[in-house]
């Protein structure tokens, strides 16, 4: 609706993105001044009950935060508790974990290509209405996933909450013989995944760019996922370099036990969702960051694949901070978890035991893993008996929210610059921009409410 130079623009749905959240852009003229991404749902409250919860809980409690990425906050938990109590989880069950992460990231980040993502490409409201005219890519998509979700119900018990891990491991761990058929499927899945990669490179991307820190875990030798050591590699321009670059810069790194030292959490009035900042400054987490990071440590086929696909080499030091491309790399990080979950099969020997004993003691305990939507962190204080007596759980999507209100100022400044804009044109651009990040805002219903307001 305008009245005078007023302009107030209201979007009653976001669809394709989880939770419930508003955008508030404030406009002086043709430049914007604001842009908020205010999250209105109710506290989940996981870190206050957790409290005085037995050790051996938190693994099956923090599942229940994300029906699509429990994995990542089961390991999470398992790594902060495992750590706490002086146990190193290695060898074959070790091996298991990093293989049903394999499997989260396959179903999830598939999800959010086919059927979240891949949309807005093709124009259209819904993964129903592109299946309409793009049946064979969508029937690939639920391929895919149900490969990712077979992997988590064979060593997870059931695709949504497994409930088959537990601190030091599992309790069951699967035979060779069982894992086979699974190998069989993944083989076929290879061929989806890479072919997904061809297809999403093929789509017509805007030119743009990210001016955040990248924070990301690494282990040299490997693509980071269930383990390693935060790294931040520097925004471009501190080395007076515009956005748009794909040059890699340094990086630098810190022990997961000081986590809390770098990455500050803080209430702001708009939001029930924390924001956090990377040493005073915005960064982003997840599928950019990482490829930034850790590319050079993708396997050959991923490698190939990420170069057939525009997103040059990251051997000779090539990154992509286009946000909207995040598709493509994406889609590189399902066929490299196929192809990683394939060699984990290969050399699978069955453990003696499904788990280590992990006795409890009184200390305080860190563990970050990678989920899908970048590096999550969970910490635990034990007391001697066992009980947590404090937990912190810091998710991607809190992580990353400065970096989307950012990147919406820059975007919707962009598009003003070129012209006006008229509101269904302002709200599409802005829900691509949210996309982009696929937010976990939470598990529930999915709504944002879009105001422009122009002075």
């Amino acid at each position: 609706m305008t009245h005078r130079r007023s302009r107030l623009l209201k979007v009653g749905s976001l669809a394709r993105v989880e939770g419930e959240g508003a955008l508030h852009l404030r406009l002086d003229g043709s430049k914007v001044t604001e842009a908020r991404l205010a999250i209105y749902e109710p506290p989940r409250f996981f870190e206050a009950f957790l409290r005085g919860r037995s050790y051996t809980e938190p693994p099956d409690i923090t599942s229940r935060v994300c029906g699509i990425c429990p994995i990542a906050y089961q390991m999470s938990a398992c790594r902060a508790i495992e750590d706490a109590c002086g146990v190193v989880v290695g060898g074959p069950l070790a091996a298991l974990r990093r293989l049903l992460y394999c499997g989260e990231w396959i179903e999830s980040q598939t999800l959010h290509i086919y059927l979240l993502h891949a949309p807005d490409f093709f124009g259209c409201d819904s993964v129903i209405d592109l299946a309409r005219t793009r049946r064979a890519d969508i029937e690939r998509g639920l391929r895919l996933k149900q490969a990712g979700n077979a992997i988590l119900e064979l060593l997870g018990g059931r695709a949504i909450h497994p409930i088959n891990v537990r601190l030091g491991g599992f309790h069951r761990t699967p035979t060779t013989d069982e894992l086979r058929p699974l190998a069989e499927r993944l083989h076929r899945a290879r061929d989806d995944a890479a072919q997904t990669v061809r297809w999403v490179a093929g789509f017509e991307f805007p030119d743009a760019g990210c001016d955040n820190d990248l924070f990301a875990l690494s282990e040299p030798g490997t693509y980071a996922i269930e383990s390693g050591t935060p790294t931040v590699m520097a925004a471009p321009h501190t080395a007076d370099l515009p956005p748009e670059s794909d040059r890699a810069l340094p990086t630098r790194t810190f022990g997961v036990h000081d986590f809390g030292a770098h990455v500050a959490e803080s209430q702001l009035p708009h939001s029930t969702a924390l924001h956090s900042l990377l040493d005073n400054r915005r960064h982003l987490t997840g599928s950019l960051a990482r490829y930034a990071i850790s590319g050079r440590w993708l396997s050959p086929i991923a490698l190939q694949a990420a170069h057939d696909a525009g997103l040059g080499d990251p051997l000779q030091g090539t990154v992509c901070r286009n946000p909207f491309r995040s598709i493509i790399v994406r889609a590189v990080e399902v066929l490299y978890a196929v192809d990683e979950a394939l060699r984990i099969i290969d050399a699978y020997e069955a453990p003696p035991r499904p788990y280590v004993d992990v006795p409890s003691r009184a200390g305080t305990g860190h563990g970050a893993t990678e989920a899908p939507r970048g590096l999550l962190y969970h910490r635990y204080t034990l007391d001697s008996e066992g009980l947590v007596t404090d937990a912190s759980l810091v998710p991607p999507t809190a992580q990353n929210l400065g970096a989307v209100e950012e990147d919406l100022r820059r975007v919707v400044q962009a598009r003003l610059e070129e012209g006006d804009s008229t509101d269904a044109e302002l709200t599409a651009l802005c829900e691509r921009a949210v996309r982009n990040y696929d937010p976990c805002i939470s598990c529930s219903a999915h709504f944002l409410n879009l105001s422009v307001e122009r002075t």
